[in-house]
């Protein structure tokens, strides 16, 4: 086996994918899913620290979500640095391609306690790094936590949309939207 192999993040979550849908998440080991990877045990270490990470991709939606608020124009409020991040989201990793991943990868998450937990964990995580990213655009506390949590349920509306098979709306066009609707919401209070 060649000592670099393109694509193994990648491989190694469709594989894990595969796998928990095949035979459950807990009678599913990081061995198994190393090689329907094609890949070796150490390599899956490399990319992931255990088998549940494999389904949320590291800090990659972290780093999105700070370089994404960073990026947003000078004069962008919080909540247009939070959509600005959004976008870069949908550009990034919610692609058309990725829509029947991210539905199956749901219904797996959905049917086991302990990847439901890590998913609420990464989601308080998300929230906290766009706290802090938009505190550093010298946005202050608490409006920064306001338009993070708003952002992170227009997040959350926006990514149970884009999952429907039956939806072709891409991702960044549906969080806008969601950011609008939960705004509106919000001031309706």
């Amino acid at each position: 086996m060649a000592r670099w192999q393109p694509n193994a993040s990648q491989r190694l979550a469709v594989a894990a994918l595969e796998l928990f849908e095949e035979q459950g998440y807990d009678n599913t080991t990081v061995i198994e899913i190393a090689e329907r990877a094609g890949l070796t045990k150490s390599t899956f270490f490399r990319h992931f620290p255990d088998k549940r990470e494999v389904l949320f991709g590291g800090g990659t939606m972290t780093g999105l979500v700070i370089d994404g608020i960073a990026a947003a124009p000078a004069g962008a409020g919080p909540l247009e640095a939070v959509a600005h991040a959004l976008d870069v989201i949908g550009r990034e990793a919610f692609t058309l391609d990725r829509r029947e991943f991210g539905a199956r990868r749901q219904a797996v998450i959905a049917a086991n306690p302990e990847l439901r937990e890590r998913e609420a964990l990464k989601g308080l995580g998300l929230t906290t790094a766009m706290i802090d990213a938009l505190e550093r655009r010298g946005v202050p506390g608490l409006t920064a936590r306001v338009a993070a949590e708003l952002g992170a349920l227009a997040w959350e509306v926006a990514y149970e949309r884009w999952r429907d098979p039956a939806n072709s709306d891409d991702f960044g066009e549906l969080a806008r939207r969601a950011l609008t609707e939960v705004q509106a919401a919000s001031a309706s209070c």
